[in-house]
């Protein structure tokens, strides 16, 4: 069986593979044509949605614990990248590279200091290189023509 470490990381891992393709396919490619840059964006916001997706169950667990950051809190903070992963689609050019750069920084923020006690440190040593990857390819993609 594995472990939910593995698992988890693989997953992760897995998840990257659209950011590093669509990445390098608009560095790389000739003409790599607006479909590519609008699904690197639209994953990028789906990503983002999905991740933020999972302080509603964290924040029905809170109410019994007492952690930095409350139930309220929780639910706001998704909401608010929700929105933000909505608002990117409506960008253009590097101010939507800019905001999921910055999104999803402060989505592994909110994780590493609101929520360390909570998350095992092996989750957010892989976080933080999934995240730094993700801003990588952010940059790169909104400075590419």
């Amino acid at each position: 069986m594995i472990s939910v470490a593995r698992l988890v990381a693989l997953v992760g891992l897995a998840g990257l593979v659209p950011f590093l393709a669509g990445t390098t396919l608009l560095l790389l490619a000739p003409d790599p044509g607006p479909a590519i840059r609008a699904g690197f964006y639209l994953y990028s916001a789906g990503i983002l949605a999905f991740m933020a997706g999972a302080y509603w169950p964290l924040a029905m667990q809170l109410e019994e614990r007492s952690y930095p950051l409350s139930p309220m809190v929780m639910l706001l903070l998704s909401q608010a990248f929700f929105l933000l992963a909505g608002l990117g689609l409506l960008l253009d050019g590097p101010a939507r590279a800019l905001l999921y750069g910055l999104g999803f920084l402060a989505l592994y923020l909110v994780d590493a200091r609101g929520l360390r006690d909570y998350w095992p440190a092996w989750y957010l040593r892989l976080r933080l290189g999934l995240t730094l990857a993700v801003v990588i390819c952010q940059g790169l993609v909104g400075l590419a023509r």
